[in-house]
């Protein structure tokens, strides 16, 4: 693929990701969008469930897979290095949007807040959303969705990993990024049936998905990273686990 030709490619995936993204917002919302998480024909929950499952699974395993090292120095085999990661996001948004449009409907409601409260929890709703973009930003946005390595290519520069740094958010919580989907996954004024699944599920697939980043993340660094992960806790602010030996529990990082 030459230069230019990597360059669009990456620009096309990112524009899929950015569309993907807001559409997420809106289904998830239930606004704006003709397909929400609780709009459709209702299906029998055990046929919903199911399809459901079906599709956050295999949106975890492509996220998942794709994400570890190993895999990347096979698929850089087959796939340009400059194009490795935009790849990586154009499939991850192509799931995505298969999951907001293939979603079963399991429209019961759970629990309904209205008034006030209603405001704060679209407040949250608002902020977790918020923290997710911000996040991207405070370590590398264009890295993290193939655009810095296609731009590189394209002028004929060299690609080199950016420098790990605690900024603004990091210095607090080691996933800020995934802090912020968890706010916004449970922020929902009217929570149903099929909501809280997702919500459910996904923050299962977070939690185990963060181990294996925090591995990640410990063999790239090293020392450094093991001394951030002493310091700083992983989803809760001020919160840390500790093991028998003193050591800090629980994933690390923002990449």
């Amino acid at each position: 693929m030459t230069r230019i030709a990597s360059l669009l490619y990456a620009s096309i995936s990112y524009a899929l990701f950015l569309s993907s993204f807001l559409y997420a917002i809106a289904w998830l919302g239930g606004f704006l969008v003709p397909k929400t998480i609780d709009s459709g024909p209702v299906s029998p929950t055990a046929t919903a469930v199911i399809m459901n499952l079906l599709l956050l699974t295999a949106f975890a395993l492509q996220h998942s897979v794709m994400a570890r090292p190993a895999f990347k120095r096979w698929w850089t085999q087959l796939v340009s290095p400059p194009i490795e990661r935009a790849t990586y996001v154009l499939l991850s948004s192509v799931l995505l949007f298969a999951i907001c449009l293939g979603w079963k409907a399991l429209p019961q409601v759970v629990w309904q807040v209205e008034g006030t409260a209603a405001v704060v929890v679209w407040a949250l709703f608002a902020t977790g959303w918020l923290i997710v973009l911000l996040s991207t930003f405070m370590i590398s946005h264009f890295e993290l969705f193939g655009l810095r390595q296609a731009w590189l290519h394209a002028r004929g520069r060299a690609y080199t990993t950016p420098h790990y740094v605690e900024r603004f958010f990091y210095r607090f919580v080691r996933h800020p990024l995934m802090l912020g989907f968890l706010i916004a996954f449970w922020s929902a004024p009217t929570m149903s049936v099929g909501h809280l699944l997702f919500s459910a599920v996904t923050t299962a697939y977070i939690l185990v998905a963060l181990q294996l980043e925090e591995r990640d993340l410990l063999a790239e660094h090293g020392a450094s990273y093991a001394s951030y992960r002493e310091r700083v806790p992983m989803l809760v602010p001020g919160l840390k686990w500790k093991s028998r030996a003193g050591a800090s529990l629980g994933p690390a990082g923002g990449k």
